[in-house]
């Protein structure tokens, strides 16, 4: 049980890595409140997996105090903070699409920040109080290479790296470590959510499997045992790193 009595807010939290991950950490042993805007289906894991259920849309600031702050009440702290909720989008330079770009941008930028600056006070009182304290954001293989049809997606992931190595610079001397794990491809509703039907989604599952040099795209339980050992004590010494779990992605050129 690495992470038992931790408390946990995890965002994002109703499907796909954020799902895997806040049941992970239940699994073994934390306190955790979840946050995603589908109240039914964030409900019904609260129920099945013993968390704190909070509605909430991230690019919303009065959204983001009133999440923040009924996590810390509800888990009497702040230990660990997963920031999870993210979109995908397809646009490019010959395919421009601002609108979207700037979606992309604010739920995957904005929102992301807005929640850490609201959540970095309650972590640093519990590193103070001799508790780990740690960030650990869901960054991407599309912020280390580019992917064409994806610039918006990229470009906000890649500030998500940004952000998240910055922060663990500043937050390093007050003991409270920021990381980031970048998937490859997993088997979530993230593609189908953003718009391709199941033969579209079918057809790149199955050409997948050859762009990951292990031969297939990954499951969210597989993520989210790395996520629970990055935010576990037994990773106390690691913090501003982007860790990779792609089955091998990041080390294939453009194919």
């Amino acid at each position: 049980m690495k992470v038992t009595n931790k408390r946990a807010l995890v965002t994002g939290a109703s499907s796909g890595l954020g799902r895997a991950i806040a049941t992970r950490l239940a699994a073994e042993g934390a306190k955790v409140a979840i946050t995603a805007r589908r109240e039914d289906r964030l409900t019904a894991l609260a129920t099945e997996i013993g968390a704190h259920a909070i509605v909430a849309d991230h690019t919303r600031e009065a959204d983001n105090v009133r999440a923040i702050d009924e996590a810390v009440s509800a888990l009497g702290g702040l230990d660990v903070l997963v920031l999870n909720a993210g979109i995908i989008g397809f646009d490019g330079a010959l395919d421009a699409k601002p609108a979207e770009f700037r979606r992309l941008l604010e739920v995957n930028v904005i929102a992301t920040y807005d929640v850490l600056r609201l959540a970095v006070p309650h972590l640093v009182k519990s590193a103070e109080a001799g508790r780990d304290a740690c960030v650990l954001a869901t960054s991407s293989v599309a912020s280390l290479r580019p992917y064409p049809g994806l610039l918006g997606y990229c470009t906000s992931k890649a500030a998500v790296d940004m952000l998240v190595q910055s922060a663990a610079i500043e937050l390093a001397p007050k003991k409270v470590r920021v990381n980031a794990i970048n998937p490859g491809v997993v088997v979530t509703e993230l593609h189908t959510t953003a718009g391709l039907d199941a033969a579209q989604y079918a057809a790149f599952l199955e050409r997948s499997r050859g762009t990951h040099p292990i031969g297939r795209p990954g499951s969210a339980d597989e993520v989210a045992a790395l996520a629970c050992f990055l935010v576990s004590d037994e990773a106390s010494w690691i913090t501003g790193q982007l860790s990779s779990i792609d089955g091998g992605r990041a080390l294939t050129s453009l194919r």
